[in-house]
């Protein structure tokens, strides 16, 4: 399969934005604070609101817990020959401090709404700080589309 033409950092910045806001589910890797450095990889449905990405997963669970502790994560979007890649920062949000506009849109966005569960659940606001974005080898240079939270391509 022949490589497509590398695209200009503008035009991965726009692609970046377009599969924030339509895709559905990112792969979020986080890794505990207790020194053991034991990565952990899951799949979670997640909303964009045009400038971070919420988040919401049960409380005790491993990527619960590894968010709340380290404040850091790694997000994964779109398959490995057109991917975004996101390192950013973690604020915990509890339900009670969710507005009822986000969980509504987190959960018309996602079809799933932690609020109606049992199972205590945490809302989790990454702030992206780097981006990357690229297709294939001839993409490699050039991928960094954000560092330290500013979007380096201009609109």
């Amino acid at each position: 399969m022949a490589a497509q033409p590398a695209r200009p950092a503008k035009q991965r910045k726009q692609d970046a934005l377009h599969r924030l806001e339509h895709d559905a589910d990112v792969w979020v890797a986080t890794a505990p604070d207790d020194g053991s450095g034991v990565p952990y990889l899951v799949p979670l449905s997640f909303v964009w609101d045009g400038s971070t990405v919420l988040l919401a997963t049960p409380a005790n669970s491993p990527t619960g817990r590894n968010l709340k502790a380290t404040g850091r994560v790694r997000l994964g979007l779109g398959p490995t020959r057109d991917v975004v890649m996101i390192e950013g920062t973690v604020d915990t949000v509890t339900q009670a401090e969710l507005t009822e506009e986000e969980g509504d849109g987190f959960a018309t966005r996602t079809g799933f709404d932690p609020r109606r569960l049992t199972t205590p659940y945490l809302y989790f606001r990454v702030r992206p700080q780097r981006v990357q974005a690229w297709r294939e080898e001839n993409e490699l240079t050039g991928r960094e589309l954000m560092r330290d939270g500013e979007w380096l391509p201009a609109d």
